[in-house]
């Protein structure tokens, strides 16, 4: 049911089930242009600007900066990249995939008569129970792991555009400041 109502700039308002459906359309496009660009075998995009100058890149944040995107909901999914790009430095495809897939199930669900605030609640539940799980059965100790173990998960954390290329010298400093600064409870944990 779409209804539309005029404004005072001789636009048109929309509102409904038409504008859901092409946010979330506009979300999924702009997680499907950086989809392929995703992990160690993702392919490269060759982006023109109006100048004619190209960049080739893989890198999600890039993709999206240069992208001249219009439509509101797709602005906000290139917004969290760029966010995510300033507060983590990497992750930022896989931000947008992930947000992109939540709002197309959410669609979904709606569809099926589901309410948006039972979604957002089903969705708000889901996050605490996916971080239970972790903690309770994907949580190791890092005394268990051994310092081999703890160097290659720092290697591994390590080896995204910011410091690739020095991951080995930086994954040993990242270990030893780790071992200094450990300290043991009550209980010898």
């Amino acid at each position: 049911m779409t209804t539309t109502q005029s404004i005072s700039l001789f636009g048109e308002r929309e509102k409904g089930e038409s504008v859901r459906t092409q946010n979330m359309t506009a979300a999924v496009a702009i997680a499907n242009i950086v989809k392929s660009s995703l992990g160690p075998v993702g392919l490269d995009k060759m982006l023109v600007d109006e100048v004619g100058d190209v960049t080739v890149t893989n890198d999600g944040a890039t993709i999206l900066k240069l992208l001249e995107v219009e439509h509101p909901a797709a602005k906000v999914l290139c917004e969290l990249a760029q966010l995510q790009d300033e507060e983590v430095g990497d992750g930022t495809t896989s931000v947008v995939i992930i947000a992109a897939e939540l709002l197309r199930a959410a669609d979904e669900l709606i569809k099926q008569k589901i309410h948006p605030t039972t979604i957002i609640n089903g969705y708000k539940l889901a996050c605490k129970e996916s971080v239970k799980f972790i903690q309770d059965n994907l949580s190791v100790s890092a005394t268990e792991l051994g310092k081999n173990c703890l160097v290659n998960v720092a290697q591994t954390s390590m080896s995204s555009k910011i410091i690739g290329s020095d991951k080995d010298f930086f994954s040993n400093i990242v270990v030893q400041c780790c071992e200094l600064v450990r300290f043991t409870n009550t209980r010898g944990e």
